[in-house]
Formats: C-alpha cells, structure tokens, sequence
C-alpha cells in the first residue's frame, strides 16, 4: 500500500535541509506507521535527492512522524536552480512510498 492511503504530509525548508511530516489520518495507524517508515527508508526513497543524512523524530501524541532531510534542496532556495525551491513537493513524494499493508 502507499502511505497516501493512510496518512497526509507537510513539507518546509531552512537552507539546504528539508522537513517533512507524515500524519497519520487516523491515529490506530500511527504504530504501523511508525514501524514501516524509518529514517533508512525515508532515505532510501529520497535516494535521488537527499545528500545527507535522514533523521526521525517520533510524535505519538500527534500521530505524526517528522524527517528532517539534510543536504536536501540543492543548496537552498537562494543556491539552487530546482523548481521546487521550498522542496514542498516532497511531501507529496513521501506519500508515494510503499509500505506493508495493515
């Protein structure tokens, strides 16, 4: 299953580091969630784009994973000659990821 079919997401930029959240739609999903997308995968699927490492940070309260993707945004909105400065299309790309189904 792809993660859009459970979750929504949120990206934002500082530099050349991304963050992006993946929100559970309904929290019972949060532990499947925070069990199948991992900092490696994250990575992993972002292998085109994120240069640097990938870290995770866990939000049960708020059904929420957030990563923040280093060396992300070819250099930074001010550096970079991408179309998608801000790097807010990834948060779409994460939802794309495929993980296990429930």
């Amino acid at each position: 299953m792809k993660l859009l079919e459970i979750a929504h997401s949120r990206a934002g930029d500082k530099g050349n580091t991304a963050n992006v959240s993946v929100i559970a739609c309904d929290p019972s999903d949060y532990p499947h969630l925070e069990k199948h997308v991992t900092a490696e995968r994250v990575k992993a699927h972002f292998s085109g784009v994120v240069k640097g490492d990938v870290v995770r940070y866990e939000l049960p309260g708020i059904g929420a994973l957030n990563f923040v993707l280093y060396e992300a945004l070819g250099g930074g909105v001010t550096r970079t000659l991408a179309l998608d400065l801000h790097g807010k299309s990834l948060s779409s790309a994460i939802l794309e990821m495929e993980i296990p189904g429930r």
